[in-house]
This record gives structure tokens, sequence and C-alpha cells, in this order.
């Protein structure tokens, strides 16, 4: 025989309840032999469920608010609208009706006295609360007697019996076993019975608690020996954690007792953990099942655990929790402490969540709800109050606005390194860890964190034990023209590929143009987001850009500046201070004061974060991680020489005997290898930027004001006022420029600008090389870097490409992003 649940999601309306019907017919027709408890009927998107809408509706009338006969009114309207829907037969609809005709004044008479009296009992609260399991079942009995199975309503009040501790009663089980044997002996139809309720031995209305038919499907399943307990729901068993938090979430398809009492603990709600203990008793299976997939095998409760390799069952949370310490060096040694505090919580009704406590002795930590804080602390100051004011213990301070994250698995016990990887992923991710907990039985370790850090938290750590083949990263992208919506169709291209091979999902959360900006945690799909940006993204400040990324607190979250602003990197640092890691091709921040760029590597180190900005020096070069590369393996920087202008490289790998200097510039810029105004380029500022990051890398305190750059444009030039003026004055200047070339050509060589570090020095020239150079053959508007070093003395280390273009300096962003994958 088996005992089945069905909660209230499950019966929250006729079409629902009609399925829950389909589903029982399939196991009349597989002739097994059941017995079903029902919730009242539940809630909705926008429908409160009946038992909230009952205390609802209790408490106003306690206060002597009126508007309780609103809520009455919804609740009766509700029942009614169920059974003309469910039931068909007019005979069985009008008994149906006039039954709760009688209930519902019987309700009614209740509530006005509460009303009149303004106030209300446990007792008379459990009372009223009875008649939502009472009509729920009641009318699901007369339904499926009405679909062909003979069915009796069982109000369990006439077997369950309790004490009258209202609220919360305690099973009798001696009699409760005795009084449900007897009744099965003599009822053989199917029995369609009230969750939740039970009653004293004097006939007086108890209830089991919250979650208590689930404690009612147990009891019965003890009673009877049945085979197996079976909890219907509307997920499909319980989950690896809350799908609500973590999308990714699956379902766990066996477990043992120990796990799912552990689970329920720290917040699971799919059971009820009451229900455990009198199927644990009898060993009694308990599987959980979805309403609507009643296909799916959902999750099965046992006390046989699973074969599988993963160390933990889930991860589950405690959303808002209080943490009180009490502390002092009067509790060093002392007996009896830790009772004296156990006790004067217990006596109060304080229930404690958790606790934690160092080997010092020095201090005891335990969380509790926040509503019970102030009650806690207070019979704490008194219980202690010689101790505190003699100053050996302080005064019990509190902290809200905390969750529990809890990890789970009787497997935990026999792999080690569990404790570093969850500290890891919390860590990595920004996540403080207030408090820790872990019990010798190792079931579990539990943390301490923000509240606000709780979703964060979760996918962290369900991510590396879970999906540890596959990590998601968040992506905040600003400045989406040509270098960011480039990135945005390689990563859409790439997609599968990553998925596939890399095991990487990429969601951009975040973008924005210079007007506008647009969000969406589950990542913005692709296929449209320039339309979206433009028709559903809020006006852009990057202050309020920030913020929002922030307040949405994912996991892996890497900001993205594909803009030249000079504004944006100012805020590098508060990014990388909140556990945000930045990738950017803008130069402004590694450029500027040593002091800001030494500040933004040691923030990244400290929050354990990537500041990363490899396409600051040749695009999509490997350049800067080949310093690294080489610095980090040991060897020796000689010397760095670098074609660093994908523009000036054109224009000097272009100009020969038979061309001006003035066509080839105009040219340049008519390609768009220049910025409009040529002499940006010309002047050397952007690659001395270039090699300022280089010699950074290598170690140096350098300002920008120390790499000295050589001008090579005539004063006309430099203080012509307007583009067009600057093209004639550089018309008067090729005699000038054709020296140089001259004078190249006669020693055999090319003229090259090239930015070199040598002896801790940095210049910017242009310079003369010959045929045996790396740089003589250069073409194009190729970049080129040489390295001399202790390794590469005889023959140089030469990284040389494309230095500059939309694609490559996306795939260079590109690359550091699956770097950090």
């Amino acid at each position: 025989m088996k005992i089945l649940k069905f909660g209230g999601s499950s019966v929250a309306t006729a079409e629902r309840i009609q399925g829950v019907i389909e589903i029982l017919k399939d196991y009349k027709k597989r002739e097994q032999k059941f017995a079903v408890v029902f919730s009242a009927l539940g809630r909705m998107t926008g429908v409160t469920g009946t038992t909230d809408l009952i205390i609802q509706m209790t408490e106003l009338a306690a206060q002597g608010d009126e508007s309780y006969l609103e809520l009455f009114s919804q609740f009766k309207k509700r029942h009614k609208k169920v059974i003309k829907k469910l039931l068909s037969n007019k005979k069985r609809i009008a008994q149906v009706e006039g039954d709760f005709k009688g209930s519902f004044k019987e309700m009614t008479n209740l509530l006005k006295g509460v009303f009149l009296l303004k106030d209300v009992s446990k007792r008379t609260m459990d009372y009223l609360l009875s008649f939502g399991e009472r009509n729920s079942a009641y009318l699901i009995a007369q339904a499926l007697s009405e679909n062909g199975i003979k069915s009796d309503y069982l109000d369990a009040r006439k077997v369950v019996r309790t004490d009258d501790n209202f609220g919360a009663a305690k099973v009798d089980f001696q009699v409760t076993v005795n009084n449900i044997k007897q009744h099965f002996n003599k009822n053989k139809n199917l029995q369609v019975i009230t969750g939740f309720i039970g009653s004293t031995e004097d006939k007086i209305t108890t209830t089991l608690g919250r979650g208590g038919s689930d404690y009612t499907c147990a009891i019965f399943a003890a009673a009877l020996n049945a085979e197996e307990i079976e909890i219907w729901t509307d997920v499909d068993g319980v989950m690896t954690a809350d799908p609500r938090k973590v999308r990714k979430a699956f379902s766990i398809e066996v477990m043992t007792y120990s796990e799912a009492m552990e689970m329920t603990h720290f917040g699971a709600k799919v059971i009820h953990p009451p229900t455990i203990q009198p199927a644990l008793h009898k060993k009694i299976p308990i599987r959980i099942k979805n309403t609507f997939n009643p296909s799916f095998p959902g999750t099965l409760v046992s006390e046989i655990s699973s074969k599988d390799d993963s160390p933990i069952k889930g991860v589950t949370s405690v959303s808002e929790i209080a943490l009180i310490t009490l502390q002092g060096s009067g509790m060093v040694g002392v007996k009896g402490t830790a009772a004296r505090l156990f006790n004067v919580l217990a006596t109060n009704d304080i229930n404690i969540i958790m606790i934690t406590q160092g080997s010092s002795e020095y201090s005891i930590t335990f969380a509790i709800q926040p509503g019970d804080a102030r009650r806690a602390q207070s019979v704490i100051k008194s219980e202690f109050r010689y101790e505190i004011k003699a100053g050996l213990i302080e005064t019990p301070v509190a902290e809200k606005n905390l969750s529990i994250i809890a990890i789970i698995g009787e497997n935990m016990k026999y792999q080690p390194g569990i404790s570093g990887r969850v500290f890891h992923a919390l860590g990595t991710n920004g996540v403080n860890i207030v408090a820790i907990a872990q019990g010798s039985s190792e079931f579990n370790i539990s943390t301490v964190v923000a509240k606000e850090d709780e979703t964060k938290a979760l996918n962290a750590v369900h991510e590396a034990f879970f999906l540890s083949d596959t990590k998601v990263l968040h992506l905040f992208i600003v400045g989406v023209g040509l270098i960011g919506g480039t990135l945005i169709e390689q990563i859409k291209r790439q997609a599968g590929y990553l998925s596939k091979n890399r095991s990487l999902e990429i969601r951009i959360a975040g973008l924005s143009n210079s007007k506008k900006m647009l969000f969406n945690g589950n990542g913005i799909e692709l296929d449209n987001w320039k339309e979206d940006l433009i028709e559903n993204g809020t006006r852009m400040s990057i202050s309020r850009y920030i913020d929002r990324m922030k307040s949405m607190n994912l996991r892996n979250s890497i900001f993205i500046d594909n803009t030249a602003n000079k504004e944006i990197p100012k805020n590098y640092y508060e990014i990388l201070d909140e556990s945000i890691s930045v990738i950017t091709p803008n130069k402004i921040a590694t450029s500027s004061a040593y002091d800001d760029y030494a500040a933004l590597k040691n923030i990244a180190k400290k929050r354990s974060v990537r500041f990363m900005y490899e396409t600051n020096v040749g695009a999509g070069l490997p350049v800067i991680k080949t310093l690294n590369d080489l610095i980090n393996s040991g060897d020796r920087i000689l010397k760095i020489e670098g074609v660093l202008s994908g523009s000036l490289s054109f224009i000097f790998n272009s100009f020969v005997a038979d061309m001006p200097f003035s066509d080839i510039v105009k040219k340049a810029q008519t390609l768009g290898y220049t910025e409009p105004d040529p002499r940006e380029d010309l002047s050397g500022a952007d690659v001395r930027r270039k090699i300022l990051i280089l010699a950074r890398e290598t170690g140096l305190k350098m300002e920008s004001e120390d790499v000295l750059v050589e001008n090579i444009l005539p004063k006309a030039c430099i203080n012509a006022k307007t583009v067009p003026q600057f093209f004639m004055a550089l018309e008067k200047a090729d005699p000038h420029f054709n020296k140089l070339l001259d004078k190249a050509q006669k020693e055999k060589g090319v003229l090259r600008f090239i930015a070199s570090l040598e002896n801790n020095k940095a210049k910017v020239s242009l310079q003369v090389v010959d045929e045996n150079h790396p740089f003589y053959s250069l073409s194009g508007s190729d970049n080129m870097i040489v390295f001399t070093t202790e390794r590469y003395k005889e023959r140089p280390l030469v990284i040389r490409g494309p230095g500059a273009g939309a694609e490559v300096t996306a795939a260079g962003v590109f690359a550091e992003i699956i770097s950090l994958g």
C-alpha cells in the first residue's frame, strides 16, 4: 500500500484537481492500493492560498477590522467556483453546496465572535484553520466518487490523537496508530484524508503545524506499514538548489533520510521536517513527485545512499537569519556557560538554527530567526547580568540581514577538499563569510553570508560542485560601437563551440552605448540586441550602470569597457573592489599616473579578480601575455622595441620616393587608419602610452613624462588650427620628409616609428633600420614587437600581426574573457 499526499499547489483549482483525479485513476487501473491525503486549496499567481486567507481574515477580525468580511467572501466564492467547475451531477452539487453552507455558517459565527471579542485564541485559530483541509478533502472525495473511484471522506480528527499544544500539537502515536488500523480494517473504499489536523482526547481540534499535511501522510504510512510515501508537489522532486534562485538546479534522483533532514532544516521546502521521522522509524521510502509532470520519477528518499561520485547532494539556504554572539574572557574554561545560554533560549521558545564556537571558548555564535533577535538579546542579558556587570562577558551583539548557505551530502566525509572548494567559490566571487559551522558527521557545511549575497553564493557553490565542467560568465559591456558590436557578434557565433568544447557559457547581462543601457540577469538575447537596447534601454549614466551591475550581484561578473572615454576608467577601482573583473582595450587607466595604475593592480589582487588589458598594446596580439610569461618564467628583459601604431606603420611602410608624404597621410586618413585629425597619431602620444604600459609590466615605476617622444612634425603643422590647414602645412613640409627618406635610403635602410625600452629608459622616435632588423620587412599596417632577453639574445623573440582594427581588437578582448572562464 502507498500513502499519497497532494499539496496545496496541486489542488489550487478545479482544473488541477481534475489532473490529480487522472493520476489516481491510473493508480486504480494498475490495481495499486493507496490512500490519499490532501492539503487546503493552495495559492496561485495573484490568489492567496486558503490557509493564509483564513489566518489573514481571523487576524483582521481580532483587530476589530470589518474588512475580514471581504476576505471571507473571497474564501466562499473560491470554494463555490471549484464546486461548479469540478462536479457535474446536479444532485451531488446540491449536496456539497448544502454541506459547505453549513461549514460557512459555522465559520461566520466563529469570526463574528473573534471580531466582537477582538481576540483569538490558538484553540479557535486551529479550529478555523481546519476548514481549509476539511473542505478540500470532502470536495475531492465527492469528485473522485463522481469519476468512478469509490471514496470515503476521512476527517483525520477521528483518528489522529494529539495533545492540546494548539498550533503545533504533538501526536500520541500509540492511540493514533490503533485508531488508523481499526478504521482501515472497517473501511475498504479509497480513504480521502484531511491533512494538517487532529484532535485531543476531548475531541478538540488541533493542527500539526505548517507543512503538517506531509506529517499526516507519514503518520498514516507508519501506522499501515506502507511500502512507500508519495509527496506530490509542483516541482520535479528535491532539487539541488532552489530553482527560483539557481536556474541550473536539477532534481536529485536518490538521497538518504539524513540528507533530506539536513536539506529541509536549511530551507528546502519540498518536505516538512517531521515527515521524515515516522518514515525513518519504519524505514518507509519517500518519493517526491510533480503533479504537473507525473511521468517524471522524482526523488526517492530512503536509507540507501546513491552510488554517484558527487560529494554533495544539494545547496540550500535560510534566507533571513540573525546572528548573535556572546563573548568574553569570563567564558574561557568556565563550565556550564553554554548550558545556561541554550537553556535560557529554550525556556523562552527561541529556536537555534546554527551554532558555531571557537576552540578558545572565548565566544559562542548562533543563528536564530530575525524576529527573535531582540528577545534573545534581552533574555541573555538577564541571564548573564552579573558577568556583564563585572566585565567578564560582553553585552550580546546581534547582526541582521544575513543568510545561511548550507552544502549537504553524506559523501562529503569521504572526499577531502570540500571546504576548500566552497570557500574558493565564495571568495572568488567576493562573498565574505561571516561564520562557519560543520558537524562531526560531516553531512553539511554551513556558512553565514550577507543576505544580498545569498543568490550569488548559491549559484557560485552550485556551479563549483554540480557544474564544475561548465562555467557561466556574466558580462557587463560598456561601448557597443565598432569594437563592442564586433565582440558581441563573435560571442554569438562562438557560443555553441564554447559550450560544447570548453564547457563555457557566456551571458551578456548588461549593455550600453552613450545614450542607453539594458540589463538582463538571465542574458540579453543576442539575435536582436540592437533593437532591444533602443526600444527597452533606459537612460545611460555610468554611475547608474555600475549601481545596477552591483545590485544584480551576479557570480563571475566581468566589466568590459570598449570605449576610449576618459571618465569610465575612473570607476575601475570601485568595480574591482566589488570583486568584478575588468577587461578593457581603453588605455587611459594603464597609462595614467603610476599610483593609480598600481592601485588598480593591487585591488584586483586583493579581491581575487583580474584587471586585464592585453588589447592596450597590439590589439589582438599576445604582447603583454608574452612579456609576463617571460618575466614569470625567470627570463630577464634586456630590450623591448616596437612598431606599436598601425596607422604610423602604414604611413612609413608606404613612404617611398615617388609618393609625397602628405599624400600618404591623406590616404591613411581616408582608409580610416588615422584619427580624423592625423596629428593625434603623428604626435606619438598613443605610442608613448603603449611603451609606458610595457615598461610598467616589467616592474618599472614609470610616468608618462618619463617617456621621451621625438617630435616628427614641423611647428607649422602642429600649430595649424584646422585639419585642412594642417594638410596644407604638411604639403609644404614634404621636402623635409623627403630628406629623411633620402638619408635612410643612402644608409640602405627604411624609416620606422619605433618605441623602445632599454636600461630602464623609454623613448619614441623615427629611426632608420637596415635589412638585418626585423622591422625592415614590415608591410601594411602591421605591428611588430621585438623582445631581446637573456634567453632570446642572439635571435630576439618577435611578435607580428595586425595591431589595430575592430575584428582583431574584439578578438583580443574575447580571448581574455575566455581565459577568465
